[in-house]
């Protein structure tokens, strides 16, 4: 009678409607993965909410196409959005050899997760040579924290007609919070190229194969989504809007 009973119950858990497995039911590492992520969207929301109150209550601002107007050691103007327009598609292409990481773990074929995470560290520390090139160009400019730039230069990255006073306290305010967005989520990539590097190393010596799972690779993989995500948020706060 039993045996006809468990065979019932388990029957009923199989069912379409049964719910299938559990949320709660989740590796204790990726959930404090999950924990980790979310308290770090709750620090860049507050920065770039911080960014778009002074944006939007200032009376002028830097117009982006003029500011990021340069290819750095190529084209010095009229090329807007091209170079941010490249390191976007470097940090994304990264996040696609990450994916293939993960899924090549799944599989547990070593030789593709080495591969495919190399090539992702080859795309982080491409994203951080761009951005050092631009950071330089910017510098350059007259861009730096606590800098205001000279008068010719803020004629280049206002619209006619805007006093030079407010010129100057709107790049001031414009160039502390790039440098201070942008360059914490450098540090976020940063961070995710050594992380990965570590992870590669311990997959060359067979740590996760001796383990029986990659799971390890899934967990750095969602920060380095994240990382890819909250650059969407940069893009689109300083370079678009």
């Amino acid at each position: 009678m039993s045996t006809v009973v468990t065979q019932q119950v388990d029957e009923v858990k199989s069912t379409p409607w049964s719910g299938g497995r559990s949320p709660f039911n989740v590796e204790y590492g990726k959930m404090m993965m999950w924990f980790f992520l979310l308290s770090d969207a709750f620090t860049f929301s507050s920065l770039l909410i911080s960014y778009g109150a002074l944006r939007f209550s200032a009376p002028v601002w830097p117009t982006p196409s003029l500011v990021f107007q340069s290819f750095p050691g190529l084209i010095e103007k009229d090329a807007p959005l091209v170079f941010v327009g490249l390191m976007t598609l470097i940090l994304i292409l990264s996040s696609v050899t990450m994916v293939l990481a993960v899924e090549a773990g799944h599989r547990n074929a070593k030789k593709e997760v080495v591969t495919w995470m190399l090539l992702t560290v080859v795309g982080g520390l491409m994203f951080l040579g761009c951005q050092a090139l631009e950071w330089n160009h910017l510098y350059h400019e007259g861009f730096w924290w606590s800098k205001i730039p000279n008068k010719e230069t803020l004629q280049e990255f206002f619209k006619p007609g805007v006093p030079l006073s407010q010129q100057q306290m709107s790049s001031h305010q414009f160039a502390n919070l790039f440098f201070t967005i942008t360059g914490f989520h450098g540090f976020h990539v940063f961070s995710g190229v050594v992380i990965n590097i570590i992870i590669t190393i311990n997959v060359l010596i067979g740590t996760y194969a001796k383990r029986g799972s990659y799971l390890m690779i899934e967990k750095v993989g969602l920060y380095w989504h994240f990382v890819d995500l909250v650059w969407v948020f940069v893009f689109t706060f300083f370079y678009l809007v």
